[in-house]
This record gives structure tokens, sequence and C-alpha cells, in this order.
């Protein structure tokens, strides 16, 4: 029987108050109160990997609700369609925006709760797609949409959070907004894939987690206190009586216990929490054989520095990581590209054993595919699924929220490592089968397995000098788009000096409430 490493809680608690970490195994990775905020049962978890079978699952959730669903966000486009391929065979619309809409007219007890981060519903201007609290205006009084301020001068709200019902929940990096629907053949091009507008976009690549059980309203506590701090509004939880589980989702894991991990940063009456960070040193600490990485940047030098010291023991794991080609947008390309060329140089450099790799996944005509999924596989130990990246703004500058596993069962952790083959299947091009037949190998690190697996076509390709000779700028070196913690970037600063830093703070609290404590809004990367 697993040992019970959950801790009580009290829904009302401040956001801030943490359990007495001795309440947890020392031994353990996750540890509440230092590598996570939470540990709660899950009766079921799934993964779901890329947006064509999330957008679809979801959908399926959403019809299940019966009194509440919250959708928390980077951004959301109304404009998407959540199961293009469907054929138009449904009984409600499939646009987002409309299907919402329709929900909340056809069922009398259901509210919506849509909250987004501020900087991505005024973006949408340049779209041509309605923002967020544009939207709510002419929309009905049980779909209740906001944009939320509430985070520190550039800061972002980066949390990717669904709640059914408060008994069924998503959680993971896929946002529902435009350029993200793509199946896991991520094929060069594909009819499907395409912008409300009818542009073509790339292949796309990402994840999220589904649970229910008291993780799920664990999360739900989570998005109800966004709400009210974005608001003033309170919602209280809800009876969980309700099963919103989809019939199609396949459960890879059955009784769970399951850690979240968050990031905040500090303001006004809310100190910061840096839990996801803590949670990256103590699972890279931890691995014996492997660590396995999917992340959109490779830009912070902490985290780099503990991988690089691990690389470098004789006995140390192998360490493949798995990023995009190039980061999505001018600012990204020379602040997150830049940090990355000096990174990768550091775990080159550290690689004395060689045990890293460092690739970027493309189609099989060679097209890059955008790698935005925020997965750490540690051995068959731990997983971690999230809206975090290897970044600075992720670990004390964003809000940001990732779930965990630690299973002590056999099965349970031949299931965590089926998810990293899996991914590695998916990445390569190859069968699920192949990846373990070699890894069942005695002595075939992770590395090796993928060296000996890549190809033409459908594959990974190892990123070297070449890939990154012309990435260096002066960008990169400064705080400009990655700070560390609140106001450490040239906003802040900049705002200190002018006198500016209230009047700044002063967001626009749901559009329709306005605090003291609201913040400005700013670059940010997603």
């Amino acid at each position: 029987m697993p040992v019970d490493r959950r801790v009580p809680h009290s829904d009302d608690a401040p956001a801030s108050e943490v359990p007495d970490p001795d309440s947890t195994d020392p031994g353990a990775v996750l540890r509440t109160g230092e590598t996570c905020w939470r540990i709660e049962r899950a009766d079921r978890m799934a993964v779901v990997v890329d947006a064509a079978d999330y957008f679809r699952i979801a959908k399926a959730a959403m019809l299940r609700a019966r009194h509440r669903i919250m959708l928390i966000g980077w951004e959301f486009d109304t404009r998407i369609r959540l199961d293009p391929r469907s054929g138009g065979r449904d009984e409600l619309p499939d646009r987002l925006g409309r299907f919402l809409l329709s929900l909340v007219k056809t069922r009398p007890d259901l509210d919506i709760h849509l909250l987004e981060w501020g900087v991505g519903s005024v973006s949408r201007f340049g779209r041509a797609a309605t923002p967020v609290f544009l939207a709510d205006w002419i929309t009905d009084d049980r779909l209740h949409l906001r944009t939320d301020s509430e985070h520190p001068i550039a800061g972002a709200h980066h949390q990717k959070i669904v709640v059914i019902d408060d008994s069924f929940a998503f959680c993971g990096g896929i946002d529902m907004t435009v350029d993200r629907w793509d199946t896991s053949e991520h094929r060069d091009d594909h009819p499907v894939r395409r912008t409300p507008a009818g542009r073509p976009h790339g292949p796309w690549h990402d994840v999220t987690a589904a649970v229910d059980g008291e993780a799920a309203r664990a999360l739900a506590t989570l998005a109800r206190r966004r709400w009210a701090r974005a608001t003033g509004e309170r919602l209280d939880p809800l009876d969980p009586s309700s099963d919103p589980w989809p019939p199609e989702l396949e459960p890879a894991f059955r009784d769970v216990d399951v850690a979240i991990a968050r990031t905040m940063p500090h303001l006004p009456g809310r100190a910061e929490i840096r839990e996801v960070e803590a949670l990256w040193f103590a699972a890279i600490a931890s691995a014996r054989r492997s660590l396995y990485i999917e992340t959109q940047y490779l830009a912070s030098r902490p985290i780099v520095d503990a991988i690089a010291q691990r690389l470098r023991e004789p006995d140390g794991p192998d360490v493949v990581i798995v990023l995009p080609r190039n980061a999505d947008g001018w600012l990204e390309r020379k602040a997150m590209d830049g940090a990355r060329r000096v990174l990768l140089r550091e775990l080159w450099d550290a690689d004395v054993h060689g045990r890293l790799g460092v690739h970027f996944p493309v189609a099989e005509g060679g097209t890059p595919i955008y790698v935005h999924a925020k997965v750490l596989v540690a051995d068959d130990r731990l997983l971690r699924i999230g809206s975090s990246n290897l970044n600075n703004r992720s670990q004390g500058f964003d809000t940001e929220c990732d779930i965990a596993i630690e299973p002590p069962a056999p099965e349970q952790r031949a299931a965590v490592a089926a998810f990293r083959t899996r991914l590695l299947a998916e990445h390569l091009g190859v069968t699920a089968d192949e990846i373990t037949r070699r890894t069942d190998d005695a002595g075939t690190g992770l590395h090796a397995v993928v060296e000996e697996l890549r190809g033409d076509g459908r594959s990974l390709v190892p990123f070297d000098a070449a890939h990154v000779s012309d990435e260096d700028s002066i960008v990169a070196s400064s705080s400009l788009a990655d700070p560390e913690y609140a106001e450490s970037g040239w906003p802040g600063r900049l705002a200190r000096r002018l006198g500016l830093t209230r009047i700044l703070r002063t967001g626009d609290r749901g559009r329709r409430q306005r605090g003291p404590d609201q913040q400005a809004r700013g670059v940010t990367t997603r």
C-alpha cells in the first residue's frame, strides 16, 4: 500500500500558507511546503499529448459539466474550433466562444468562468479577434469572462488550468488559442491546421494532464483563488457529485498521489512562491539513470548549472532535452535563443562522459516541429507536466502551475516509463516497441537509444555549434524579457526611478473593478 503523503488543507487558507515540510517523507522528491504546495489523491490520471486530442477531450468533458466550468489561461481565442475534424455532426457549435455560450443557454444550472492574462486579451486586437473584456459585454449572464492583470510589472499569468464541477481538471501546457491545434503525426502540412482566418501554421507539440478526485479539487481551490484575487468575486466550493471524466479518455494511472507545484511572484499581501524551481532542483539531484526534458526554452542558468553538475559525475544520469529549433517571435528569439546558445555551450563542456543529447524535432519533410510542452521525467520515478518552462520567468516572475507524481508501485512506474517512450516514439518516428526493446538492453542509456534510432525524415536533430552560431544577442544577457523575480527587469526599475510604480500597478481588476494592487502589462514570453 503506498505511503499517504498528503496533508489536510483548509479551502479558506491563504494561498501562501504551506504545511510543515516534516510531515512528508524526507527522501521523496515531492515534499509539501518545499517542492510542492499540496499532494492529493487522484482516482484517475491521464496524459494528453497534442492539442487535437486535448481540445476534443476538453470539449467532451465540458459537455458533461453540471454546475461550473473554470477556464484559467495565458490566452484564449474564442474563434478556434475544438474538434475541426468532426464534420459539423455535434449538436452544439464547435468554435470555442459559441460553444461556451451555447452550453450556458442549454444548461440553466451551469456557470462558466473564463479568466485570462490581461495582455493576452489586448493583443488580439491585432488579430481581428474579440478580446475577452469586450466579449463579456455581449455574452450570457452566466458566462463570466474576465482578464487578470494582478501581476508584477511586465509579468504574465501563464497557468493553463480547466476545472469542471470541482471534480475534474486539466493542468498542463496547452492554451486554447490559435496555432496550437495539431495531431501527433505532426505532418509538414495539414489541411485542418489553420488559424480562424484560414492561415496555415506549422506543426506544434504540446502536453497536458487530466486528474479527478482530491487532486482535481485542489486545482479547483487554486482556480477559485485566482478568480477572487483578479475580480474580487469569491466562488464557493462545489459538492463534487458529478463525474465529468470523458469515457474516451483512458487513465494512465489510478489511485495516484498528485503534487501541485506553483510559481507565484511577490505581490502586496502575498509572499513569493518558488515551488516549481525547488522541484526542478530536487528532481535533477534525484535522477540515477536518466533525465528526459521537453521545454520551450533553455534559459535558466541555475537549473542548467545543476544539470551540468550531474553530467560531470562519472555515474550521473543520461540527459535528453527536446527543444524547438527556434523560439517563436523576434524578441523571444533574441532573448531565449541567445540565452540558450550560452547555456548549451556550458552543457556541452560539462558532458565529459558523453551522456547528453539536446535535440529539436522535425517532420517527415524536415519542417521543424515547435515544442511548447513542459515535461520532466526523472528515471521512471518522477513525472512532471505543467505550464512552466526552463527559463527565469517561470521560476519566480510569472504565475505557473505544474503537477507531478512520484509513484512507488511498479506498475505505475512502468506507466511513467511508457509515457516517456510514447513521446520519444513520436519524435523519432518509430514504434514504442523499438524504443522499449533497446531501452531494456542491459547497459543501454537513454541517450544511446536516441542516437541509435535517429534517422532521416521524421526524427530528432541534435543541436550543434553551427545551429547556434548566429544566436548571440545583447538582449539575452539582460533581464529585458526573462527576469528572475518581481521588478527585476527594466520595466520595474524604470518605474521605480520615475516614481510610477503605484500608477503602473493599477490594472483593470477583471474589467469591472479596480484595486491598488493591480499590476501593469508588459513584454512576456509564451
